[in-house]
Protein backbone atom coordinates (compact mmCIF):
# COMPACT_ATOMS: atom_id res chain seq x y z
CA UNK A 1 0.00 0.00 0.00
CA UNK A 2 0.99 3.48 -1.08
CA UNK A 3 2.74 5.20 2.60
CA UNK A 4 0.86 8.02 3.43
CA UNK A 5 1.94 10.40 6.07
CA UNK A 6 -0.56 13.15 7.65
CA UNK A 7 1.94 16.30 8.64
CA UNK A 8 1.57 18.39 11.72
CA UNK A 9 1.03 22.26 12.22
CA UNK A 10 4.48 23.41 12.95
CA UNK A 11 4.16 27.42 12.75
CA UNK A 12 0.60 29.76 11.42
CA UNK A 13 1.92 33.15 11.17
CA UNK A 14 -0.18 35.42 12.99
CA UNK A 15 -0.81 38.10 10.22
CA UNK A 16 -2.22 37.69 7.03
CA UNK A 17 0.64 39.11 4.96
CA UNK A 18 2.95 36.70 6.13
CA UNK A 19 0.18 34.09 5.02
CA UNK A 20 -0.04 35.16 1.75
CA UNK A 21 2.52 33.14 -0.29
CA UNK A 22 5.30 31.15 2.19
CA UNK A 23 8.18 29.17 -0.11
CA UNK A 24 11.62 28.01 -0.55
CA UNK A 25 12.49 26.69 3.08
CA UNK A 26 16.28 26.05 2.84
CA UNK A 27 18.29 24.53 6.23
CA UNK A 28 19.98 26.70 7.76
CA UNK A 29 22.06 24.01 10.29
CA UNK A 30 21.91 24.10 13.93
CA UNK A 31 17.60 22.93 13.70
CA UNK A 32 16.92 26.29 12.13
CA UNK A 33 15.51 27.18 8.64
CA UNK A 34 15.07 29.86 6.08
CA UNK A 35 11.94 30.32 4.26
CA UNK A 36 10.66 33.74 2.24
CA UNK A 37 7.28 35.66 2.05
CA UNK A 38 7.64 35.85 -1.34
CA UNK A 39 4.66 38.54 -1.86
CA UNK A 40 2.50 40.08 1.58
CA UNK A 41 -0.39 40.40 -0.27
CA UNK A 42 -2.13 40.16 -3.53
CA UNK A 43 -1.49 44.45 -3.90
CA UNK A 44 2.02 44.43 -2.42
CA UNK A 45 5.00 44.77 -4.09
CA UNK A 46 7.40 43.51 -1.31
CA UNK A 47 7.99 40.65 0.57
CA UNK A 48 10.53 38.79 3.49
CA UNK A 49 13.04 36.68 4.27
CA UNK A 50 12.22 34.60 7.34
CA UNK A 51 14.10 32.20 9.79
CA UNK A 52 12.86 29.84 11.51
CA UNK A 53 14.28 28.30 14.44
CA UNK A 54 12.67 24.40 15.51
CA UNK A 55 14.24 24.54 18.91
CA UNK A 56 12.32 27.34 20.13
CA UNK A 57 9.23 27.23 17.27
CA UNK A 58 9.84 31.01 16.64
CA UNK A 59 10.64 32.80 13.48
CA UNK A 60 12.18 35.92 12.50
CA UNK A 61 11.40 38.12 9.80
CA UNK A 62 13.20 40.65 7.62
CA UNK A 63 11.32 42.83 4.82
CA UNK A 64 12.74 43.33 1.70
CA UNK A 65 13.28 45.27 -0.89
CA UNK A 66 10.51 43.71 -3.38
CA UNK A 67 9.23 40.50 -3.73
CA UNK A 68 11.64 37.37 -3.16
CA UNK A 69 11.72 34.51 -5.31
CA UNK A 70 14.44 32.42 -3.25
CA UNK A 71 16.94 32.69 -0.90
CA UNK A 72 19.96 30.89 0.09
CA UNK A 73 22.69 31.50 3.20
CA UNK A 74 26.04 32.76 1.96
CA UNK A 75 29.32 31.92 3.60
CA UNK A 76 29.17 35.24 5.45
CA UNK A 77 27.30 35.15 8.36
CA UNK A 78 23.54 36.39 8.24
CA UNK A 79 23.98 37.32 5.02
CA UNK A 80 21.89 36.02 1.72
CA UNK A 81 22.19 35.35 -1.74
CA UNK A 82 18.06 36.89 -3.01
CA UNK A 83 16.58 36.74 -6.28
CA UNK A 84 14.13 39.53 -5.82
CA UNK A 85 11.99 40.91 -8.37
CA UNK A 86 14.56 41.21 -11.42
CA UNK A 87 17.63 41.55 -9.60
CA UNK A 88 20.34 38.84 -7.67
CA UNK A 89 21.40 40.89 -4.59
CA UNK A 90 22.66 40.44 -1.09
CA UNK A 91 20.60 41.12 1.98
CA UNK A 92 22.38 41.86 5.37
CA UNK A 93 20.15 40.56 8.13
CA UNK A 94 22.51 42.36 10.76
CA UNK A 95 22.82 45.67 9.08
CA UNK A 96 19.03 45.39 6.63
CA UNK A 97 21.10 45.98 4.10
CA UNK A 98 20.72 45.45 0.30
CA UNK A 99 23.60 44.95 -2.71
CA UNK A 100 23.13 44.36 -6.11
CA UNK A 101 25.03 41.67 -7.37
CA UNK A 102 23.03 41.00 -10.99
CA UNK A 103 20.92 43.26 -12.96
CA UNK A 104 18.78 43.07 -16.50
CA UNK A 105 16.37 39.98 -16.03
CA UNK A 106 14.28 39.96 -18.34
CA UNK A 107 14.85 42.91 -19.37
CA UNK A 108 13.41 42.65 -22.99
CA UNK A 109 9.34 41.66 -21.69
CA UNK A 110 6.91 42.97 -19.10
CA UNK A 111 5.27 41.85 -16.01
CA UNK A 112 7.44 38.91 -14.86
CA UNK A 113 9.91 38.75 -11.78
CA UNK A 114 12.39 36.26 -10.20
CA UNK A 115 10.74 32.75 -8.46
CA UNK A 116 12.58 29.38 -7.53
CA UNK A 117 16.20 28.98 -7.48
CA UNK A 118 18.84 26.92 -6.50
CA UNK A 119 22.15 27.25 -5.92
CA UNK A 120 25.62 24.71 -6.80
CA UNK A 121 29.15 25.71 -5.79
CA UNK A 122 29.27 29.65 -6.89
CA UNK A 123 26.36 29.20 -9.38
CA UNK A 124 22.95 29.62 -9.65
CA UNK A 125 19.72 28.56 -11.35
CA UNK A 126 16.83 30.44 -11.39
CA UNK A 127 13.39 31.28 -13.40
CA UNK A 128 11.48 33.92 -13.16
CA UNK A 129 7.28 34.17 -13.37
CA UNK A 130 4.75 35.31 -15.71
CA UNK A 131 2.36 37.86 -13.01
CA UNK A 132 -0.77 36.90 -15.05
CA UNK A 133 0.38 32.98 -15.22
CA UNK A 134 -0.45 32.42 -19.34
CA UNK A 135 2.13 33.75 -21.29
CA UNK A 136 5.46 32.06 -22.30
CA UNK A 137 7.96 34.99 -21.35
CA UNK A 138 9.23 34.20 -17.89
CA UNK A 139 13.44 33.22 -18.35
CA UNK A 140 15.23 30.28 -16.87
CA UNK A 141 18.94 31.84 -15.97
CA UNK A 142 22.44 30.69 -14.99
CA UNK A 143 24.05 33.10 -12.95
CA UNK A 144 28.15 31.93 -13.27
CA UNK A 145 29.63 32.42 -10.55
CA UNK A 146 33.21 32.43 -11.96
CA UNK A 147 33.05 35.45 -14.39
CA UNK A 148 29.39 37.00 -12.77
CA UNK A 149 27.83 36.05 -16.41
CA UNK A 150 24.16 36.19 -16.12
CA UNK A 151 23.20 33.78 -18.94
CA UNK A 152 19.24 33.56 -20.06
CA UNK A 153 18.57 29.95 -21.04
CA UNK A 154 15.46 29.60 -21.93
CA UNK A 155 12.77 32.73 -22.49
CA UNK A 156 9.82 30.52 -22.64
CA UNK A 157 8.53 29.64 -19.57
CA UNK A 158 5.61 30.54 -17.76
CA UNK A 159 6.15 30.13 -13.71
CA UNK A 160 9.23 28.43 -13.55
CA UNK A 161 9.38 26.40 -9.91
CA UNK A 162 11.07 23.77 -8.57
CA UNK A 163 14.88 22.90 -9.58
CA UNK A 164 18.06 21.02 -8.57
CA UNK A 165 21.15 20.60 -10.17
CA UNK A 166 23.18 16.93 -9.32
CA UNK A 167 26.27 15.82 -10.84
CA UNK A 168 26.93 12.15 -12.28
CA UNK A 169 29.59 10.87 -14.44
CA UNK A 170 27.76 12.65 -17.58
CA UNK A 171 28.34 16.25 -15.92
CA UNK A 172 25.88 18.16 -15.05
CA UNK A 173 21.91 17.52 -14.83
CA UNK A 174 19.25 20.22 -13.83
CA UNK A 175 15.53 18.86 -12.95
CA UNK A 176 13.17 21.70 -13.64
CA UNK A 177 9.28 22.82 -13.29
CA UNK A 178 7.52 25.04 -15.44
CA UNK A 179 4.57 24.80 -13.30
CA UNK A 180 2.05 25.19 -16.04
CA UNK A 181 3.02 22.00 -18.04
CA UNK A 182 2.70 19.88 -15.29
CA UNK A 183 6.03 17.95 -15.94
CA UNK A 184 9.48 17.29 -13.96
CA UNK A 185 12.19 17.74 -16.86
CA UNK A 186 15.96 16.73 -17.27
CA UNK A 187 18.61 19.13 -18.99
CA UNK A 188 22.19 18.45 -19.57
CA UNK A 189 23.66 21.82 -17.99
CA UNK A 190 27.20 23.30 -19.45
CA UNK A 191 28.20 25.93 -17.28
CA UNK A 192 31.11 26.66 -18.98
CA UNK A 193 29.39 27.37 -22.51
CA UNK A 194 26.15 28.09 -20.58
CA UNK A 195 23.41 26.03 -22.32
CA UNK A 196 21.66 23.42 -22.67
CA UNK A 197 20.38 20.19 -23.95
CA UNK A 198 17.20 19.51 -24.95
CA UNK A 199 14.75 18.56 -22.57
CA UNK A 200 13.33 15.09 -21.12
CA UNK A 201 10.69 14.35 -19.37
CA UNK A 202 11.11 12.16 -16.29
CA UNK A 203 8.18 13.11 -14.50
CA UNK A 204 4.27 13.74 -16.03
CA UNK A 205 1.81 15.03 -13.51
CA UNK A 206 -0.71 15.90 -16.30
CA UNK A 207 -2.91 13.57 -15.04
CA UNK A 208 -3.54 15.47 -11.65
CA UNK A 209 -5.89 18.41 -10.95
CA UNK A 210 -3.35 20.43 -8.85
CA UNK A 211 0.07 21.84 -9.82
CA UNK A 212 3.57 20.84 -9.20
CA UNK A 213 5.49 23.70 -7.67
CA UNK A 214 8.29 23.84 -5.16
CA UNK A 215 10.45 20.68 -5.58
CA UNK A 216 13.69 19.06 -3.44
CA UNK A 217 15.29 15.75 -3.96
CA UNK A 218 15.99 13.00 -1.55
CA UNK A 219 19.28 12.12 -0.17
CA UNK A 220 20.26 9.48 -2.99
CA UNK A 221 19.06 11.96 -5.51
CA UNK A 222 16.55 9.11 -7.00
CA UNK A 223 13.75 10.82 -6.18
CA UNK A 224 12.19 14.00 -6.29
CA UNK A 225 9.57 15.31 -3.59
CA UNK A 226 7.25 17.82 -4.91
CA UNK A 227 4.57 20.07 -3.48
CA UNK A 228 1.19 20.36 -5.02
CA UNK A 229 -0.34 24.03 -5.44
CA UNK A 230 -4.44 22.76 -5.59
CA UNK A 231 -6.52 25.63 -6.40
CA UNK A 232 -9.84 23.67 -5.65
CA UNK A 233 -11.43 22.95 -2.59
CA UNK A 234 -9.94 20.21 -1.03
CA UNK A 235 -9.63 19.23 2.66
CA UNK A 236 -5.83 18.61 2.46
CA UNK A 237 -2.83 19.29 0.47
CA UNK A 238 -0.53 16.97 -0.92
CA UNK A 239 3.38 16.80 -1.14
CA UNK A 240 4.32 13.50 -3.40
CA UNK A 241 7.38 11.60 -3.78
CA UNK A 242 7.96 10.52 -7.35
CA UNK A 243 10.83 8.24 -8.68
CA UNK A 244 13.09 9.82 -11.10
CA UNK A 245 14.13 6.70 -12.66
CA UNK A 246 10.51 5.36 -13.52
CA UNK A 247 8.36 8.36 -12.82
CA UNK A 248 6.22 6.35 -10.38
CA UNK A 249 4.16 7.39 -7.52
CA UNK A 250 6.33 6.31 -3.95
CA UNK A 251 4.70 8.08 -0.76
CA UNK A 252 2.19 10.89 -0.01
CA UNK A 253 1.97 13.55 2.57
CA UNK A 254 -0.77 15.05 3.39
CA UNK A 255 -1.27 19.42 5.13
CA UNK A 256 -5.03 19.18 6.25
CA UNK A 257 -6.46 22.17 5.90
CA UNK A 258 -4.31 23.58 3.71
CA UNK A 259 -4.20 22.71 0.27
CA UNK A 260 -2.10 25.17 -1.79
CA UNK A 261 0.80 23.31 -1.55
CA UNK A 262 4.20 25.32 -2.76
CA UNK A 263 7.62 23.70 -1.40
CA UNK A 264 9.01 20.79 0.86
CA UNK A 265 12.70 20.77 2.74
CA UNK A 266 14.07 17.75 4.08
CA UNK A 267 15.95 18.42 6.85
CA UNK A 268 17.60 17.06 10.21
CA UNK A 269 15.42 17.84 13.29
CA UNK A 270 17.32 18.60 16.32
CA UNK A 271 15.76 15.50 18.37
CA UNK A 272 18.18 13.77 15.99
CA UNK A 273 15.41 12.68 12.72
CA UNK A 274 14.89 13.80 9.60
CA UNK A 275 11.68 15.84 8.84
CA UNK A 276 9.67 17.08 5.96
CA UNK A 277 8.80 20.81 5.98
CA UNK A 278 6.01 22.09 3.73
CA UNK A 279 5.34 25.72 3.00
CA UNK A 280 1.55 26.39 2.39
CA UNK A 281 -0.08 29.32 0.91
CA UNK A 282 -3.44 31.58 0.88
CA UNK A 283 -2.69 33.31 -2.39
CA UNK A 284 -5.83 33.38 -4.49
CA UNK A 285 -7.89 31.91 -2.32
CA UNK A 286 -11.39 33.14 -2.04
CA UNK A 287 -12.61 34.12 1.35
CA UNK A 288 -15.68 31.91 1.05
CA UNK A 289 -13.27 28.92 1.08
CA UNK A 290 -10.82 30.34 3.59
CA UNK A 291 -13.27 28.43 6.23
CA UNK A 292 -12.69 25.05 4.83
CA UNK A 293 -8.91 25.97 4.67
CA UNK A 294 -8.26 27.04 8.27
CA UNK A 295 -4.33 26.79 7.92
CA UNK A 296 -3.56 27.99 4.78
CA UNK A 297 -0.49 29.72 4.54
CA UNK A 298 0.93 27.52 7.44
CA UNK A 299 4.11 25.95 7.56
CA UNK A 300 4.39 21.94 8.72
CA UNK A 301 6.42 19.08 9.20
CA UNK A 302 6.24 15.57 8.85
CA UNK A 303 8.09 12.42 9.79
CA UNK A 304 10.04 10.64 7.18
CA UNK A 305 12.16 7.19 6.78
CA UNK A 306 15.33 8.99 5.80
CA UNK A 307 18.00 8.70 8.23
CA UNK A 308 19.72 11.39 6.32
CA UNK A 309 18.92 14.70 4.98
CA UNK A 310 20.22 16.36 1.69
CA UNK A 311 23.19 18.87 1.75
CA UNK A 312 22.69 22.03 2.59
CA UNK A 313 25.85 24.45 1.01
CA UNK A 314 26.21 27.83 1.68
CA UNK A 315 26.72 30.09 -1.17
CA UNK A 316 30.03 31.41 -1.37
CA UNK A 317 31.15 35.18 -1.49
CA UNK A 318 34.71 34.90 -1.71
CA UNK A 319 34.57 36.15 -5.60
CA UNK A 320 32.69 38.57 -4.60
CA UNK A 321 32.91 42.25 -3.17
CA UNK A 322 31.15 43.36 -0.57
CA UNK A 323 30.35 46.99 0.12
CA UNK A 324 28.21 49.19 2.57
CA UNK A 325 27.03 47.17 5.72
CA UNK A 326 27.91 43.70 4.14
CA UNK A 327 31.43 44.01 4.92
Amino acid sequence: MLPTIRAELLFLPDSEPLRFLPEGPYSLGNGKFSWVGIQHGSDAKFGSLNIFDLNTRSNQCYELPGRPGFARPTSNEGIFIVGCERELGLYNIHSRTWQVIAQGVDSDVTNTIINDGTTFGDNIIFGTKDLEFKTKKAGLYLYRGHDGALIRLRNDQICSNGKDVISTGGGLHLFDIDTPTKKVVQYRLDVQSGTLSASETVIDLNSLDSFPDGMCLTPDEQSAIIGFYNPNPAASGETRQYSLISGELERIWQTPGSPQVTCPLLIEHPEGSVKLVITTAVENMPAARRSDSPLAGALFIAETDFSTAPSSPQFPTDGLTLTGGLK
